[in-house]
């Protein structure tokens, strides 16, 4: 009987070993993906070494978009103040106009008709010091 009980372990062992032989199936199956990341040209410690690389390209990237947004902002500035010194000089030139329409003598003398003032018909005469005290 002993024989027969070690014939027995032996064919439940010899089972066991089958069996932990055999190919496990994985729960997870590897994908092209994941053989790319694990064994393939990246790789943890690749990723790793790149990251400062990385955060470097997303901070020249974010001043990149901060500065075309500051470009943007000073051009529609300088629109608006070019519009701005166009209306302005558009301003000037009619109040110089208008100043030298009311500076001349036909519209001096109606402004001042009000007032009570009228135009010498007489020329000025000329006043000369007959006494001779300052004789240069």
């Amino acid at each position: 009987m002993s024989n027969r009980l070690r014939t027995e372990i032996q064919d439940e062992e010899a089972e066991k070993e089958l069996l932990v032989e055999e190919n496990p199936i994985s729960e997870n199956p590897e994908n092209f993906l994941q053989l790319l990341l694990s064994k393939g040209l990246i790789s943890t410690e690749r990723v790793t070494q790149a990251l400062p690389f990385i955060f470097f390209m997303a901070l020249l990237g974010m001043i990149y978009i901060g500065n075309r947004h500051l470009a943007e902002d000073n051009l529609r500035d300088i629109d608006k103040l070019s519009k701005e010194v166009k209306e302005l000089s558009w301003d000037y030139k009619t109040t110089k106009a208008d100043l030298a329409y009311k500076s001349t003598l036909t519209e001096v003398a109606k402004r001042v008709d009000t007032l009570g003032i009228i135009e010498p018909i007489e020329p000025p005469q000329k006043l000369v010091d007959t006494e001779g005290g300052d004789a240069q």
